[in-house]
């Protein structure tokens, strides 16, 4: 079993019910976090996980609603962690990212120094292992694996999306993309599908042309229940919502994803939790 949790069901716009984009994935014994929007630790301790139990960051773009939260995921994870031979943190994501966790470590050696210098037992700034990728398999460790596969949110380019796999259980993440064929590739036959949505009828209404180019490269929910069609997937979960998803509409919402898609669709508030079983058979987790 794969338990996905939506850690946060925001969008750049702050919204005091929701934090920034980011969802927790565990699978076996290893924990895997998503992007990292803002507020993502203290949803993430709201269920009980802290920063230093994090297996791997897994970053689909460097948006800076999906990496809000970088330095304080390392810096947290680097302090609250007191064993004498702390791995570094994985880092995976498009190319791109090893600059920005560079520049990230950068803005905080302030903060790092006086640390250094105040605990004996911090001797060095935090550790992390960055790795770049576009497509293919990029984890294997006690049965859990791993793939990314090319997404599409150009002109924020490349940018990719994550597939989970534990046991017969399989989980796609695919991050704010339009529909394209990686997405269809890397999602076939999935578990789940966990899609970032827009609504494209709130959206054309607003009188701000720079929010209406949001429909330019985001898929609506129509978009992502027709590729979770496409793809066969069991079960499919919104997140990301974009105008906010106020509370009374979750009806709307799952209307127009099951107008395209006629399985299972989760949607709700941060926290929000669903349990991915092997093949199709998947079932919320309350």
């Amino acid at each position: 079993m794969i338990e996905v949790t939506l850690l946060g069901t925001g969008s750049p716009i702050p919204d005091a019910r929701r934090a920034g984009p980011s969802t927790l994935v565990r699978a076996g014994d290893q924990t895997f976090l998503i992007d990292c929007g803002r507020g993502v630790l203290q949803r993430a301790a709201a269920i009980g996980v802290g920063a230093n139990q994090l297996s791997a960051l897994l970053l689909t773009h460097l948006h800076s609603d999906h990496i809000a939260d970088l330095g304080d995921v390392l810096i947290t994870r680097w302090v609250s962690n007191f064993s004498p031979d702390m791995p570094p943190l994985p880092i995976i994501g498009p190319p791109g990212t090893a600059e920005v966790v560079e520049n990230t470590l950068k803005a905080f050696r302030f903060d790092i120094g006086y640390r250094i210098a105040h605990h004996a037992d911090l001797t060095a700034p935090p550790l992390v292992e960055v790795e770049e990728v576009t497509d293919g398999v990029v984890w294997g460790r006690d049965e859990v694996s791993i793939r990314v596969g090319p997404t599409d949110h150009r002109p924020v380019e490349p940018t990719i999306g994550f597939r989970i796999e534990h046991h017969g259980a399989s989980v796609v993440l695919a991050g704010d993309t339009v529909p394209c064929a990686g997405l269809d590739q890397l999602a076939a036959g999935a578990g789940a599908l966990v899609h970032t949505v827009i609504r494209q009828d709130l959206v054309d209404a607003l009188p701000v042309q720079r929010i209406r180019d949001i429909c330019d490269y985001h898929s609506t929910v129509e978009q992502a229940a027709e590729t979770a069609t496409r793809a066969g997937v069991g079960i499919l979960i919104l997140t990301h919502y974009v105008p906010t998803l106020q509370p009374g509409q979750e009806d709307q919402w799952r209307a127009l994803a099951a107008s395209h898609f006629d399985r299972q669709i989760e949607l709700g508030d941060d926290l929000h939790r669903v349990e991915v079983h092997p093949g199709v058979c998947a079932k919320p987790a309350w």
